[in-house]
């Protein structure tokens, strides 16, 4: 058994290093489009879900690539500014499914047919959430889970919805703090070119790059230790029992409503999922089941916790049918796609990462990828002094780099304000300082939307 074990590290730290270079290029592509790109424009309403609202909403999802929970938050902030319920859960499956990094690990890890398929299966499942959404997830339901979102937000005493004078009294001073370098850019006050000349820019650029990697440190840990696990101790008779083989048409089906299951029970969201996904492939899933899989980070166990308290039980059964549902049929379909266009994988890893190190282009894209690293690393801890960062601070639970003037969760300790990337981490901040039974801990007022 420890043999057994020490296997499945290793091949979890393979698979880890076999990613290495990618993660970085993601993450820091990732950064730069958040420190670059206008976030003033996903602060107007999206007031319906029409075609048009629809398209906005998936491409705000697609700038502001987040965690899973981090993008629960956000969507359940768009719905308190008015927004449309149904765009802003599509911004939320545009902000886990359609972004960089998620696409570049895919490519190294399981082959570019995969990462293909996870925007063309992303495409689909927006349009079947706007379509199937339109029908269960409106009326009375979506009234009552905005009537409680509005509840929270009024015992919360909410501010932090949005620019100064949007909420009245509450909020206007949120607005004045300081906006992004974007969203100056936006606003035309600072021009493109300067910005990617300047280190300032730069230095937010790596802000969110390492907010990011802190945010999902543990998603990737769990991600690569649990692959690990899988693909070493988990025998394939295990996996047929799970995932029917040899049935034909039945076998697709079957995998694409079983995978988003497997998601649920692994409580691993976000980019963490991709070695997972490559375990489940070498195990034999279909093709449109790890599609499923990989879509179905949403309704992980964890987050279905975190809708009901946002939205309430009936709600929340409302959206894990109506996301389940969804994601199933869109990696089936794209499976149907694919199988179509003739380019399935047709043949299965038998090792999902070499077990060895050997000097190949891996490892000397890792080598770079690395020195890239450091230099991102070096901004980072020079922030402050390049000029970054004047419009966001550190969530000091995840370390996600959040705006203050659209922070979902806020607390002043001490006269000092702590911005928060959701309610759970401000929750979680919180039950900390009241164990520690410090006075400071008394002094902690929070002033969040969401707890």
């Amino acid at each position: 058994m420890l043999l057994d074990i020490a296997r499945a590290l290793r091949e979890g730290f393979f698979m880890f290093w076999e990613t290495l270079w990618p993660l970085v290029l993601g993450f820091g592509l990732a950064g730069a489009v958040q420190a670059f790109v206008s976030r003033a424009a996903m602060q107007r309403s999206l007031g319906s879900h029409r075609p048009a609202a629809v398209a906005r909403a998936s491409g705000y999802g697609m700038i502001s690539s987040s965690c899973s929970y981090a993008a629960s938050a956000m969507a359940k902030s768009l719905v308190a500014k008015g927004a449309d319920f149904l765009s802003a859960m599509i911004f939320m499956f545009a902000s886990t499914n359609l972004v960089i990094e998620l696409g570049i690990v895919l490519i190294v890890l399981m082959g570019w047919q995969f990462a293909v398929s996870e925007f063309v299966g992303g495409i689909i499942m927006i349009a079947l959430l706007a379509a199937v959404g339109g029908l269960w997830l409106r009326g009375r339901s979506v009234a009552r889970a905005r009537e409680r979102v509005s509840q929270q937000a009024d015992t919360g005493h909410d501010h932090v919805h949005g620019p100064a004078g949007e909420h009245g009294g509450h909020g206007g001073h949120q607005g004045r703090q300081g906006h992004s370098r974007a969203d100056l850019a936006d606003q035309g006050r600072i021009p493109l070119r300067g910005r990617l000349r300047s280190k300032a820019g730069w230095a937010d650029a790596a802000s969110y790059m390492m907010a990011d990697l802190k945010m999902l440190r543990r998603e990737l840990v769990i991600g690569y230790l649990a692959a690990g696990l899988l693909a070493v101790l988990v025998p394939v008779a295990a996996w047929h029992a799970l995932f029917l083989t040899g049935h034909g048409w039945w076998t697709s089906v079957e995998n694409a409503i079983v995978g988003p299951f497997v998601a649920i029970i692994s409580f691993v969201c976000s980019i963490g999922n991709v070695p997972l996904a490559a375990a489940l492939w070498q195990g034999g899933i279909s093709f449109g089941g790890v599609i499923a899989f990989l879509f179905a980070d949403l309704i992980t166990f964890p987050l279905l916790l975190i809708y009901r308290r946002f939205y309430g039980t009936r709600m929340m059964l409302k959206m894990l049918a109506v996301f389940w549902a969804v994601m199933s049929a869109a990696g089936l379909i794209t499976e149907v796609i694919f199988r179509a266009a003739g380019i399935v994988p047709a043949v299965r890893p038998t090792v999902i990462a070499p077990a060895h190190f050997a000097w190949n282009y891996t490892t000397y894209l890792n080598i770079v990828f690395l020195a890239v690293f450091a230099v991102m690393y070096w901004l980072y801890r020079n922030r402050d002094r390049l000029g970054g960062s004047s419009g966001s601070a550190e969530d000091p639970v995840c370390g996600m780099r959040v705006d203050r003037a659209n922070a979902p969760a806020t607390a002043n300790r001490n006269g000092h304000q702590l911005y928060f990337c959701s309610d759970r981490c401000a929750a979680r901040f919180a039950t900390a300082k009241a164990d520690q039974a410090q006075p400071d801990a008394a002094g902690l007022q929070m002033t969040s939307s969401e707890t």
